[in-house]
């Protein structure tokens, strides 16, 4: 089945060079086609991340049409081709053997566009397009041999052929079938929801860093609650997230703004799935997570301090002074955490921006650089020790609080603190 594409697509580098290494193909006789996504968000109108070629060539005829290349995956006829400075990923048709390990087919054969096309794990994924033949149309020639157009059309994520075997051979496309219907706002058809729901269990033997790779994808999109309802509703976030499956509706994470960052995204899941912030439960589903989604150790520390700091602000804001207050506000986690006490109580954090706002107005701001060093200390004749960080502490306090304004005054408050063991 052929078509033409719907929308104009967008000139980029990245197209440039994958019609480059089509023309250089079919100038050597070969077969070749824009493969998969690129050619599914070209007719959906969206600007593809980067293209992939699909052809007849096989790596050795690849290695020696062009200069520039690296046989990454050659053994599954995937060879990467730099031209003009971008890498296009141009992979021989081929059809798969077995997959024993539930991620790569055991064995490869080089095989034929239909063949290729049915090996693919959805429909909207499996379509070719020919950008050389402008018979059907300025743009090109769309080939569908597995009904991928009238998908595109009716805006329904299917998987190629059964899909019980399409899960099987990768567990891990459950999630991907999630993240793509949430992102391209499609519906997943029922036959392959069906069998996703019966593959969730499956989900738990997928190795935990492919799993947390898909859960940053969709925390990485603005359609992130879609995404995390559909988990709930096929089962996926019991085996995603080592828990009980919850369908409470993500209120909080629906509010984020679209760039939010990992962290505030986690810690908003965590708190629509009924998490009670300020309680050991938060460090208990800290730990739970970082291993369920192969969490580094930078995401585990910014989901823990956001969940710390959030009953700071409910809790403790009103009776906080002006020195921990721009402490607490100068923080990494502080406007995450911000975001989502803005969503749970509303009041609380108007008064909390107005407070802000007076804080920042001062002649100091929230976060100056210390008047006083350790070494204008060692200048007066202190000897370094415990107390040198409490008495630095208690300078910075007075700094922030604008009991002191210049290095003298510090330097005067340190004598007088260090002479009284007021600290």
């Amino acid at each position: 089945m052929s078509g033409t594409i719907a929308s104009q697509f967008t000139d980029t580098p990245g197209r440039r060079a994958a019609a480059e290494i089509i023309a250089t193909l079919r100038d050597a006789g070969h077969v070749a086609y824009l493969a998969g996504g690129c050619v599914r968000d070209e007719l959906l109108g969206r600007v593809p991340q980067d293209y992939d070629v699909a052809t007849d060539a096989t790596p050795p005829v690849l290695t020696r049409l062009f200069r520039k290349t690296s046989e990454v995956g050659a053994s599954f006829g995937v060879v990467l081709v730099k031209l003009h400075g971008v890498v296009t990923e141009v992979a021989t048709f081929r059809a798969d053997g077995a997959y024993t390990d539930k991620r790569r087919p055991d064995e490869v054969r080089f095989s034929t566009p239909e063949e290729d096309a049915a090996r693919r794990d959805f429909t909207v994924n499996a379509l070719f397009l020919d950008p050389a033949d402008t018979s059907a149309g300025p743009h090109g020639r769309v080939i569908d041999f597995v009904g991928g157009l009238a998908d595109l059309e009716r805006k329904v994520l299917r998987a190629v052929g059964d899909p019980d075997a399409r899960l099987a051979e990768d567990h891990l496309r459950a999630l991907r079938a999630v993240r793509l219907s949430a992102k391209l706002s499609f519906t997943i058809d029922d036959a392959t929801r069906a069998a996703i729901t019966r593959h969730a269990r499956d989900l738990a033997g997928v190795s935990r860093e492919r799993i947390g790779d898909e859960i940053r994808a969709m925390m990485a999109h603005a359609t992130r609650a879609g995404a995390v309802t559909t988990l709930a509703e096929l089962g996926l976030d019991a085996p995603v997230l080592g828990e009980t499956s919850r369908t409470t509706p993500p209120h909080i994470l629906a509010r984020l703004r679209p760039e939010a960052g990992l962290g505030v995204c986690l810690a908003a899941w965590a708190l629509d799935r009924g998490l009670e912030v300020g309680t050991t439960d938060s460090q208990l589903l800290v730990t739970r997570w970082r291993s369920a989604l192969c969490l580094s150790n930078d995401e585990r520390a910014s989901l823990s301090n956001i969940l710390q700091t959030i009953p700071t602000i409910e809790r403790k804001w009103d009776s906080l002074g002006v020195a921990a207050r721009k402490r607490l506000a100068s923080t990494d986690a502080f406007s995450d955490a911000y975001d989502l006490v803005f969503v749970r109580n509303t009041s609380l954090a108007g008064r909390v921006s107005e407070d802000m706002a007076s804080l920042r107005a001062t002649a100091s701001g929230l976060s100056p650089d210390p008047l006083v060093s350790g070494d204008d200390l060692i200048g007066l004749g202190l000897s370094p020790g415990p107390g040198f960080r409490v008495l630095l502490e208690a300078l910075y306090d007075a700094q922030l609080e604008e009991r002191i304004v210049s290095r003298d005054d510090g330097l005067r408050l340190a004598l007088e603190l260090a002479g009284s063991g007021g600290v």
